[in-house]
């Protein structure tokens, strides 16, 4: 079983993150940590925390001479801005006080809530560690799962496909061409392929930023060369599209996710939703002419592409703050601006692949289990030659 921890506070002295699971011998390096969290820092619209943050990660334990071990792998991501934080932040009793409480929750953030919940005088308690600055860490420990199905040439990949309402038109790019798609969305500061949409989304972005407001919008993560057989139907925890669900919607600020065509299945006939199923006698294998299913039926992946889609609402940290009310005084006032992104769809994409290759990962190492890379091989190899003979 792969699982996950991340601790640290937006403007604290460092984040850690620990992944256990993992199987000896896989070798990584930290550059392959690194390329990812650049990754998530770029993309139009971002804040000044970004031009603060160069991120990069620290292997800590579980490593040895470039090969996992087999043991918990610990990474670290120091905060650049500790330096000026470091009374207002300080884990030493000496230091309480030294900056007032913060007592005006943001709409839309986890701040009264988690106020209540925790009962803090201070919404600074709650914001810091409720901060989306805690991807960092998920995108470095998704980091190490993608080096991992790597190794069994599976791959994923992430773009934007509307921002503040204007969409992407990518009906010329088939899913044999995710190699194109994928190039594309690298080298748009929005991840997004389509040229033409992108010019439209930077307008919003523009839009947004001169009225002080932000915007939301949807992001695909495509995952290639899964094997059939991943989940399973027999518990509803066990449900690939359950896992993956619960994944996507526990990164902040995402409102909804669908496998496949998704909500569009509402408006359809059963023919227009389900895909046939063929066999090729050369390949002895099954597949399918669409996808619609988004590579998994009844829980179980079936072989084909998994597609998830995000929707991530508009951030709800605003230069044009909205209505609150001052938890101590209660008097009404406008809610406190937080430094943030007026659009940070491209760098919830990345996210989205981290979480989506430690569930695949999970599942990949539940069904082949073992403890070392050339066990789990073995494991692989068979299955899939048991497959080939069906």
């Amino acid at each position: 079983m792969l699982r996950f921890l991340t601790a640290g506070e937006s403007h604290g002295q460092l984040l850690i993150g620990v992944i256990e699971g993992m199987p000896a011998g896989l070798e990584i390096s930290v550059s392959d940590i690194n390329s990812d969290l650049a990754r998530r820092q770029i993309g139009y619209g971002r804040g000044g925390r970004m031009r603060i943050e160069k991120d990069t990660a620290e292997i800590t334990c579980g490593v040895r001479w470039g090969k996992t071990l087999g043991s918990p792998i610990g990474l670290l991501i120091k905060n650049r801005d500790w330096v000026n934080w470091t009374d207002k932040m300080s884990s030493d009793p000496s230091m309480s006080g030294c900056v007032p409480p913060e007592t005006r929750p943001r709409p839309g953030h986890a701040d009264l809530c988690g106020i209540i919940k925790y009962a803090h005088n201070d919404v600074r308690n709650v914001l810091e560690r409720a901060s989306a600055r805690e991807t960092a860490t998920r995108v470095a420990l998704g980091a190490v799962a993608k080096v991992f199905l790597r190794a069994f040439d599976v791959s994923i990949i992430s773009h934007v496909i509307e921002i503040g309402g204007i969409r992407a038109k990518l009906r010329n790019l088939s899913l044999d061409s995710l190699s194109v798609l994928s190039v594309r969305a690298e080298k748009s500061e929005l991840r997004c392929a389509d040229k033409k949409a992108e010019a439209g989304m930077k307008k919003k972005i523009d839009e947004a930023k001169k009225k002080g407001d932000t915007v939301g919008g949807i992001f695909e993560i495509i995952t290639t060369n899964v094997p059939a057989g991943l989940g399973s139907y027999s518990q509803w925890d066990s449900r690939m599209n359950a896992r993956l669900a619960y994944a996507v919607m526990s990164i902040q600020a995402i409102k909804g996710v669908e496998i496949g065509i998704g909500f569009e299945a509402a408006a359809r006939f059963g023919s227009e939703v389900h895909d046939a199923i063929y066999y090729d006698s050369s390949l002895h294998k099954f597949y399918r002419k669409t996808n619609r299913a988004g590579g998994i039926e009844g829980g179980i992946t079936n072989g084909e592409n998994i597609i998830v889609r995000a929707v991530m609402k508009p951030i709800a940290t605003l230069y044009s703050p909205m209505d609150s009310v001052d938890v101590k005084t209660k008097k009404q006032f406008k809610a406190t601006v937080e430094r943030s992104d007026y659009c940070a769809v491209p760098a919830a994409s990345v996210v989205g692949e981290a979480m989506v290759a430690i569930e695949i990962a999970n599942a990949f190492l539940g069904k082949f289990g073992g403890d070392s890379m050339g066990e789990i091989k073995r494991n692989y190899k068979g299955y899939l030659d048991y497959i080939h003979k069906i």
